[in-house]
């Protein structure tokens, strides 16, 4: 006797988003395409809403995804997966706005030590420029060669952090750590000028 039809299909997968999570925890990773195309969106717009840079948010939303997937720090009895990932958007956003900030005014500050104003300058502030730069350049060479050119490719060549990854075939997230020590420690050999 042949096997009925519906006992030879295959189940179906899970559908809500307690049971693709589940799925997900369990190590079923095409969960997580399904949790992507469901949510994506409303990640995505979020993040332009607050970021206004479509780079950043495509970035953000890869970020918020790889999360959910790593961490599994999502609980499907306190509230809906999409409450969840637009918490975690928002905050993750807001982070990164802080961080753009921080790192805007570091590099501000960078700028106005080693730059010349339009006037002609006194040969007391030639001779304080002069010993700005060389400490900046100093202090740049100080950081392992790969941290220095990331800092330099955004800061002379005016590249994002996603170009920069393009460029150097390196993955995005290894360019924003090595961006973000670059930064925390130039600003350590530099703390007796910027403060």
């Amino acid at each position: 006797m042949p096997p009925d039809s519906a006992d030879s299909r295959p189940t179906n997968p899970p559908q809500t988003d307690a049971e693709l999570f589940r799925a997900l925890k369990a190590g079923q990773s095409s969960a997580l395409g399904v949790l992507y195309d469901r949510y994506a969106s409303l990640v995505y717009k979020l993040a332009i809403r607050i970021l206004a840079s479509p780079q950043e948010a495509e970035d953000l939303t890869q970020e918020i995804f790889l999360t959910l997937w790593r961490s599994g720090k999502y609980n499907p009895d306190r509230g809906s997966l999409g409450s969840f990932l637009t918490t975690l958007t928002r905050s993750r956003a807001i982070d990164k706005l802080r961080s753009r900030s921080t790192s805007l005014k570091f590099l501000q500050k960078l700028s106005q030590m080693t730059t010349t104003e339009t006037s002609t300058p006194t040969p007391f502030e030639s001779a304080s420029l002069s010993q700005r730069s060389q400490y900046v350049r100093h202090a740049l060479a100080q950081l392992p060669n790969n941290k220095r050119q990331v800092l330099e490719m955004a800061y002379y060549e005016g590249l994002s952090q996603s170009e920069i990854a393009k460029q150097l075939n390196i993955p995005l997230g290894t360019i924003k750590t090595w961006a973000r020590q670059a930064l925390l420690n130039l600003r350590e050999n530099l703390k007796d000028l910027i403060d």
